[in-house]
């Protein structure tokens, strides 16, 4: 087996560079005459004229906190998509709602590279408990898994019993989902006493994967990697084995800059991530993620070339991530339209013991009714499709600082 995916990871960072910029402005020419959407925020643009960093830090950020307005102006990818709805794949529907498209074609969402990363091969069996159903991480793992010829259990989230026992039933080799559910499973098979050793190396991501947990599935003779992908770009960045930031994909174009801004940011200056796709189905361009990091100096240890990020910092705007699922600031303001007797509303999102909580404190002008906290939470779940917590405050307690969701994570 190759020590690397592909040639590509181990060229000359010159030459990487030279690929990339030779082939934006065909991008750029291509997304503005097959999708209304780039043809309107880029027709000033012109797309030959795009040849290098500094001419494409001219562009606007398209970030993805406008997708929403995007795709309820033009259902439903906002036109953003060079490829016909019908000849696409899947559409899936991500909280928000934002839609996100899945094209045809072998290893779409270009993840293999990251699975091969974190050691996945021909002949693994990976149990695959990210989400099948509306959202893509499911689908996108399952893509790269199957690239590389492994086979693939899609278990989806939950049912940690079952998972436990298809694992030990099916002698499975590989992980792939969250690290606070890898957590969770280990967890049960001891509860259970059943015997999952036959599993060896899992690929993590959505979520903060803590180094205890690393070190302590390393006991177990677990190698644990993770990668960085979202529902627009697919793979951004993903670790090798010198576990020394992270490492972008191949098939992009990497900025990072000043939060609310498109202005590029020093090197290792920490700032928003900002990619340029070279996807023929949906080619982002300079779209802003909202997610913040940094570049990295020099190269990896492990031989690859590309640049290195620091993985992810948390947000730039008030998105955020709770269990591997985007929570927006218009989804609290469904939850207080529902319930008239909350006066202001801000959720909290903590991780105690490594575990994403999200609690909505609401100020209310007296004692709450009875029942009134089984309903927000009610909304919560139905609006955000997870669990929150409802806590009660008199006016003015909650800060004046137009703050809607603060992600209130801690990291080790």
């Amino acid at each position: 087996m190759s020590e690397y995916y592909d040639s590509l990871e181990t060229r000359d960072p010159q030459d990487r560079e030279r690929a990339l910029l030779a082939g934006l402005p065909g991008q750029i020419a291509h997304a503005k005459k097959n999708a209304a959407g780039w043809a309107l925020i880029l027709a000033n643009v012109d797309p030959f004229a795009v040849t290098n960093r500094a001419a494409l830090a001219q562009l606007p950020v398209t970030r993805k906190s406008d997708l929403i307005g995007l795709q309820k102006a033009a259902r439903p990818l906002g036109s953003l998509n060079a490829t016909p709805v019908s000849r696409l794949a899947k559409i899936f529907v991500s909280p928000g709602p934002i839609y996100d498209p899945e094209g045809r074609g072998r290893d779409w969402w270009r993840t293999a590279r990251a699975l091969f990363s974190a050691g996945f091969c021909s002949g693994d069996l990976a149990v695959n408990t990210f989400a099948y159903h509306f959202t893509p991480a499911g689908s996108m793992m399952e893509s790269g898994a199957l690239a590389l010829g492994c086979a693939v259990v899609p278990g989806g989230v939950g049912q940690t019993e079952m998972q436990v026992a298809t694992i030990a039933d099916l002698r499975a080799t590989a992980y792939i989902g969250t690290p606070s559910f890898l957590k969770l499973i280990v967890e049960k098979a001891d509860e259970m006493k059943a015997d999952i050793r036959s599993l060896k190396k899992a690929a993590v991501g959505a979520e903060y994967l803590p180094p205890a947990l690393r070190a302590a599935m390393s006991e177990r003779g677990i190698r644990v990697l993770q990668s960085y992908a979202s529902a627009d770009l697919g793979l951004i960045a993903y670790e090798s084995e010198a576990l020394e930031g992270m490492i972008l994909d191949e098939a992009l174009i990497l900025e990072i800059v000043r939060p609310g801004t498109r202005d590029p940011v020093p090197e290792g200056e920490v700032g928003e991530v900002v990619i340029t796709t070279f996807n023929p189905d949906y080619p982002l361009i300079r779209f802003g993620t909202g997610d913040l990091s940094a570049v990295l100096p020099g190269i990896s240890p492990c031989g690859r070339t590309n640049t290195r990020i620091r993985g992810w910092m948390g947000r730039a705007d008030q998105m955020t991530k709770v269990k591997g699922m985007f929570v927006h600031p218009s989804q609290v303001a469904e939850v207080v339209k529902r319930h008239r007797e909350i006066l202001k509303a801000r959720l909290v999102v903590d991780n105690p013991g490594g575990n994403d909580r999200m609690t909505l404190h609401c100020e209310v002008q007296a004692a709450p009714p009875a029942g009134l906290e089984q309903a927000i939470a009610g909304s919560i779940r139905e609006i955000t499709k997870l669990r929150g917590e409802v806590a009660f405050r008199k006016p003015g307690e909650l800060p004046n600082d137009g703050r809607v969701i603060e992600d209130a994570k801690k990291y080790e």
